[in-house]
Order: structure tokens, then sequence, then C-alpha cells
């Protein structure tokens, strides 16, 4: 048997070397299934907390801020605010203290006696600049001006804009830039001078005419029925570049992603400026039209003083000539301020008026609601 194998004090240690880690004879060894190594299943957070605990959200909160004093923010941006004072001097000197002096509108100003001796008259200087038919008929002169140049001078810049934009050659879109925004930088007298050289009775046009035996009869320069037209393209030839670079400027944030986006999409030319390229534009187009209503009745003071002998005032008379007529040239002081504090205030309204017209339509505007 096999238990008469083990004597007593035996210990199994003591067994033949070939029955070491053997089983018993007569029965099977227990075998256990191969094991593999495997990796503890992937659980989320909230499924390795305990059972018991709840569940709680993790929020939050908001770190108090000190407020600073007034005291300690002037302390702490006094360079910056030493840079600002020279540029807050001039415009208290030259743009509000001499508001003080529309106080002349109400009295009967005369330089000799001063602000303190000359007399209050009321709102009188006020009647009579609407009594007058020259002052409205210088009103009538500055908005037809200024409508005329809003629909054949303000979208200029904008379709040059497109089109500079579309040329693939920036060495070539910076040459015809350059060109064009250089008339900017010249002043009235000159512009006048240029166009009276060519445009003028004795001018290139009507020379080249008479060296080619036709009739030299074109003179803009005198005509008052194409003076509208004259100061427009003088108008355009100067100042159209520096709207393009603003516009350009603002052509330069569009996405490329977006023109690629649409090209996929099947979108042609005129549709990507349609849908892409314009509506990238309209934020600018819309304060450019709220500044320009601003200044709708001031429509060039010194290139319509320059040209005013040459066409008559009855077509170039507008409110700052008339003005200026009224109160440098023939004294008036009093009835010049009273006209052009009224020339002021309906400036205001108009731009209050188109800020609150682009905001119905979306828009900021000068300054965004508050």
């Amino acid at each position: 048997m096999t238990d008469a194998r083990l004597t007593d004090g035996a210990s199994p240690s003591s067994a033949a070397p070939g029955d070491e880690g053997e089983a018993p004879r007569g029965t099977t060894p227990p075998t256990s299934p191969p094991t593999t190594p495997t990796t503890p299943p992937v659980t989320a957070p909230d499924a390795r907390r305990t059972p018991g605990r709840a569940r709680t959200s993790r929020t939050r909160t908001a770190v108090p801020q000190r407020k600073i004093g007034w005291t300690t923010r002037l302390k702490r941006d006094r360079s910056l605010l030493l840079m600002t004072v020279p540029a807050i001097v001039l415009l208290v000197v030259f743009a509000y203290v001499p508001m003080l002096g529309n106080v002349i509108a109400w009295q009967d100003y005369s330089p000799y006696t001063g602000f303190v001796q000359s007399p209050f008259v009321g709102w009188q200087n006020f009647v009579e600049v609407f009594d007058n038919p020259l002052f409205l008929h210088a009103v009538e002169n500055t908005l037809t001006i200024t409508l005329f140049q809003l629909v054949f001078y303000f979208p200029v810049p904008i379709f040059l804009a497109l089109l500079l934009n579309s040329v693939v050659s920036p060495r070539l879109r910076t040459m015809i830039q350059s060109i064009v925004y250089l008339p900017h930088f010249f002043s009235w007298v000159l512009v006048v001078t240029i166009f009276q050289q060519i445009f003028g009775g004795a001018g290139l046009i009507n020379q080249t005419l008479r060296n080619n035996g036709l009739d030299a009869g074109v003179d803009l320069m005198t005509n008052p029925d194409t003076f509208l037209v004259l100061i427009t393209s003088q108008a355009v030839w100067k100042d159209a570049g520096w709207g393009i670079i603003i516009f350009l400027a603002a052509l330069s944030t569009v996405s490329p992603e977006l023109y690629e986006a649409s090209v996929v999409d099947g979108a042609n030319r005129w549709r990507r400026m349609w849908h892409v390229t314009l509506p990238a534009l309209r934020p600018v187009i819309v304060l450019l039209l709220i500044l320009r209503l601003g200044d709708a009745l001031t429509v060039g003071f010194e290139q319509l003083i320059l040209q005013r002998d040459a066409v008559g005032s009855q077509v170039s008379e507008v409110i700052d000539t008339y003005v200026y007529y009224q109160g440098v040239i023939y004294g008036d002081w009093s009835f010049a301020a009273a006209a052009g504090l009224i020339k002021g205030v309906v400036s205001l309204a108009l731009v209050l008026g188109a800020n609150k017209l682009a905001h119905v339509f979306g828009e900021s505007g000068v300054y965004k609601r508050a």
C-alpha cells in the first residue's frame, strides 16, 4: 500500500527524489487553467468611487477681486497719462475753449466792445438766419453737392478696392495703390491748379483742339452747368486713394478659408464677391457712411472758395463760404455765429440718426449700444 512507505517519524522530505512534488498514486493531480495577463478595466472616474459616497459636482467659486482705487491706478498709469497731456491740452485749447465764443450768437456782438458789453438780443439772430433767402440757398447748394457726391463719389473707393484686391501680383497692387494714393497729399490749391491747366480756357485740352483746327470752346472751370461734376471729379481724384487703403485693410482680415470653401461649393467670382467680400466690408462701409453724413453740411470750404469767383456764388455758395463772407468779410459776427451753430446742431443730429439706423440693421456704427 502507498501508506506503508511512510514510517513513523519520517518526513515527506525523505521520500525518493523522483517522488518530490508528485501526487499520491491513484489520484489525479489538480490542474489549474492557464493564466493570461489581464489589464484592469477602464472605468469612469465616478465608478471608482466608494458605493456609499454621494456623487457631488465640482463648482468653481469666483475669486473675489479687490477693487483698485483711483489713486493707485493714477500712480500705476502715470507714465501713460503724462504722454496724453499734450494732446489733451491742445484739444481743450483749440476745440473746447472756442466753444465759449458761441455766446455771441445771442448777442449783438462787436469786437470793439467785447463779450461783456455787447447787448443781449436773444433768438433774434437765429430768426434772421432762417428768414434770409441767401442762407437757404446756401443750404440747398450744400445738400445738392452732398447727395451728388454720396452717389457718385462714395462708391468709387469701394469699387477700386475690390479691383485691387483681385490683382494677383503684390508688387503691381502696391504700385497702383501708391499712384492712386499720392494725390491725397496734395493741397486743394495744387489740385485746382492742375485741373485749371488741363480743363481751363487755355488748358491742355483747348490747346490740343486748336492745334488740330477744332473748336476750342471747352472750359469746364468757368461753366456753372458742369461745376457739380467738376468738384466731384476733383474730390474723387484727390481722396479716393484714402478710401482704398481703408477698404483694403478691411479686406485683409477676411480668412482665405472662406474663399476656398466658396470655391468648393461652386461659387463663381461674382458670388464670392457678393457673399464673402461685401459682407466683410459692410461694417466699414456703414461707419464711413455715418461719418460722411456727419459732414453732409461740410463739403469742402477750401475747394469751393478757390473756385467761387470763377463760376459765381449762385452754384458755389455753401454754408461754410456763406458764414465766412458774412462773418469775416462783412463783419456780421453774431449772424455768422448763429448760422454756424445751426449747422453744428444739424450735423450732430445727422450723426446720431445715422448711428441709430446702423444699430437697427445690426451694425455697431460709431459707438456700440450699452
